[in-house]
C-alpha cells in the first residue's frame, strides 16, 4: 500500500494551490516546515500569501528555491566528498551543459563524470551547472552513505514541494530519496503548466513534460499517494472556460467551477470563450477592457503567456498563434510528421493563456467565417448582443 504520509496533489488552474500549502503548513504545531519551489517568483508569491492571509511567515517555516535549497543543503556541507577544490555557487543553463565538442552532425558529446568530473560538472571557475546540480547532490547522497537526505529530514519534519510540476532529471531521483526519508513530503503542481524545459537530462528523460503522476506510478508508488481530487475545483475560471482548458488535456481529470459566494460574484454578461474579428478588435478593447496575452514579444500593459502565469485578470484578448487557430477550427491537438505524432501547437502555453481569465477569454482571428470548435461564440460590434455559437460538424 502507498504511503499516505507522502502524497503528490494534481491540480488544476486557480484551485488554490499556494493557499492550501499555506494552510497546510499552519496546521503543523510540532516541526519545521520546508516548503521549496523552482522559481523566484513562486518563492515569493508564497511569502505574499502567508503575509495576506497571516500577517507574518511563522518561525517554523521556510520557504526557499529549489536550487538554494539544494546548493546550502546538498552541496556546501558535502562537496568535499566528491571534489577536493572549493564550489563558488552555480551558474544556470538553458541548454546542456558541459559540452567538450559537437560532431557534424549536431550531436554534443559530453564530458564524461567518470574521467572529467569537473568539466562535466561545472565551468573552469568552479561554478556548478544548474541541470547538474541535483546530480550532484545524488551523488553526495551517495558517497556520505545518506547523509544529505538525513540532514534534510533532521532539519525539516514537512517537506512540501510547489510546482513540482517543473523538476525533471535528476531532480526526481532525489525527490525519490526524499520518499524514503522520515519527513513527510507534500507535492503539488499542475502538469498541464510546463511552459518551459528546465533540464535536458536523459536521466527520466520519459517523465519529462509534467508527467510527475506517472514517475510516482512507476518508480515510488509503494511511497506515495497520488490525489487527482483534492484541487480540480478552479477558483477564478467559470464553467465555459473551465470546459474549454480541460479539452486541451483530456487525458487529466476535468476542471470545475467552484461554488465559494466570494469567487462566483460574476459580471452579469459576456462570460465564456469568444472569436473576435480585427476589425472589432477596437470595439471590443473599448468595451471590454481585456488584458491582452500574447505567445511572446509582449508590448507595454501586456503579457506574454509564460511570463503571465500564476496571475489572474476579470478578460483576456489573445494573439493565438496559427498553429493555435488552426485548433480553433479542427480540434486536433497532435499531428502525425514523418510517422511520428507531435504536438499540434504548445498546449501549454495555451492553457496558461485562457485559465487566466475569470469571466471571457477572447481570441483575435482576421477570418471568424466556417466552423468552428464546440464552446466558441462569435463576437461581433453590431450583434454582440446575440453573439453566434459555432457548432462543430
Amino acid at each position: 500500500m502507498p504511503s499516505h504520509n507522502n502524497r503528490l496533489i494534481i491540480s488544476v488552474a486557480g484551485s488554490g494551490k499556494t493557499t492550501y500549502l499555506v494552510n497546510q503548513a499552519m496546521k503543523v504545531r510540532n516541526g519545521q516546515v520546508l516548503i521549496t519551489t523552482y522559481t523566484e517568483a513562486n518563492e515569493q508569491e508564497i511569502k505574499n500569501k502567508f503575509m495576506q492571509l497571516h500577517k507574518c511567515i511563522p518561525a517554523h517555516v521556510t520557504i526557499q528555491t529549489w536550487f538554494s535549497l539544494l546548493i546550502q543543503h546538498g552541496v556546501k556541507p558535502f562537496q568535499g566528498q566528491l571534489f577536493p577544490e572549493k564550489i563558488n555557487g552555480m551558474i544556470l543553463v538553458s541548454g546542456q551543459s558541459g559540452v567538450k565538442y559537437t560532431t557534424k552532425a549536431g550531436i554534443n558529446v559530453i564530458f564524461s563524470e567518470e574521467t572529467d568530473f569537473k568539466n562535466h560538472y561545472m565551468t573552469s571557475g568552479n561554478k556548478l551547472y544548474s541541470d547538474k546540480l541535483s546530480k550532484f547532490v545524488v551523488r553526495a547522497n551517495q558517497k556520505s552513505e545518506g547523509s544529505v537526505i538525513n540532514r534534510f529530514s533532521n532539519i525539516f519534519t514537512d517537506i512540501f514541494i510547489d510546482e513540482v510540476q517543473d523538476l525533471a532529471g535528476n531532480d526526481l531521483e532525489f525527490i525519490k530519496l526524499l520518499l524514503k526519508s522520515k519527513s513527510r513530503v507534500l507535492m503539488v503542481g499542475d502538469p498541464r503548466q510546463v511552459t518551459y524545459l528546465t533540464h535536458n537530462e536523459k536521466k527520466n528523460s520519459q517523465f519529462k513534460d509534467g508527467n510527475i503522476k506517472d514517475f510516482i506510478l512507476e518508480k515510488c508508488k509503494s511511497r506515495c499517494c497520488v490525489d487527482e481530487e483534492t484541487l480540480t475545483f478552479s477558483h477564478r475560471n467559470n464553467l465555459p472556460i473551465c470546459e474549454f482548458s480541460s479539452r486541451l488535456y483530456p487525458a487529466f481529470q476535468v476542471s470545475k467551477p467552484c461554488s465559494c459566494e466570494d469567487c462566483r460574484i460574476e459580471a452579469n454578461d459576456h462570460l465564456g470563450v469568444f472569436l473576435v474579428n480585427s476589425k472589432d478588435l477596437e470595439n471590443y478593447t473599448l468595451k471590454f477592457r481585456p488584458t491582452v496575452l500574447r505567445y511572446q514579444l509582449s508590448g507595454e500593459n501586456e503579457w506574454n503567456f509564460g511570463a503571465c502565469k500564476g496571475l489572474g485578470f476579470d478578460r483576456v484578448l489573445i494573439y493565438p498563434t496559427a498553429g493555435m487557430l488552426k485548433y480553433l477550427r479542427d480540434g486536433l491537438l497532435e499531428h502525425t510528421f514523418q510517422q511520428k505524432k507531435k504536438k499540434a501547437f504548445d498546449i501549454a502555453k495555451l492553457y496558461v493563456a485562457v485559465t487566466r481569465a475569470r469571466y471571457s477569454v477572447a481570441f483575435l482571428c482576421e477570418d471568424t467565417s466556417g466552423n468552428f470548435i464546440d464552446g466558441i461564440s462569435k463576437w461581433s460590434f453590431l450583434t454582440n448582443r446575440n453573439p453566434t455559437l459555432f457548432e462543430s460538424d
